[in-house]
């Protein structure tokens, strides 16, 4: 089984992934290592701060190929970041389909707006942001407005988290 998980930042994507991990014992790739790895590696010209789309461009054929050769291999793999197009499915035939569960993270404007301050005190639990400044409470709403309307608009499957943070899995 593959888990592909997306969201928009500080959702808890890195965060899911690792309970999954704990709990299933199934080993999880996160896109930002590669993107990282890629570019720290210079075969990229990409950079940390380039543009989501342009990232997504360029990491998803990659992880789509990756996805595939583990559902070959019959091997499990749970993937997350934020760089999974909306239209996914698309790049994968039905007999890859029915080994893929996704799961896009979303929190209400509600749930924003009455923790904030953990949502911002937790952006460092799993893995270090060097710069977390422009993470501001308007900049989050607004990621999460985007990525539930796109969710919504592409029909995927979203988790909306609202009054509590649960996400089950």
């Amino acid at each position: 089984m593959i888990i592909l998980i997306t969201g928009a930042s500080h959702t808890g994507k890195t965060y899911t992934a690792q309970q999954l991990l704990k709990r299933y014992k199934c080993p999880y790739l996160s896109i930002d290592h590669l993107k990282m790895g890629l570019i720290r590696s210079k075969n990229t010209n990409l950079t940390p701060e380039s543009d989501d789309a342009d990232l997504t461009a360029y990491l998803w054929p990659i992880v789509r190929e990756m996805i595939k050769t583990a559902i070959e291999n019959n091997q499990n793999l749970i993937v997350e970041g934020c760089y999974i197009p909306f239209s996914w499915q698309k790049d994968f035939e039905d007999s890859y389909l029915k080994h893929i569960k996704y799961y896009c993270l979303v929190m209400s404007e509600d749930y924003i707006r009455h923790n904030f301050y953990k949502i911002k005190s937790k952006a460092n639990i799993i893995e270090n942001r060097l710069d977390d400044s422009d993470c501001t409470i308007d900049s989050v709403l607004k990621d999460n407005a985007d990525y539930l309307a796109l969710a919504k608009k592409h029909g995927v499957n979203y988790i909306l988290i609202n009054n509590r943070y649960k996400i089950n899995i």
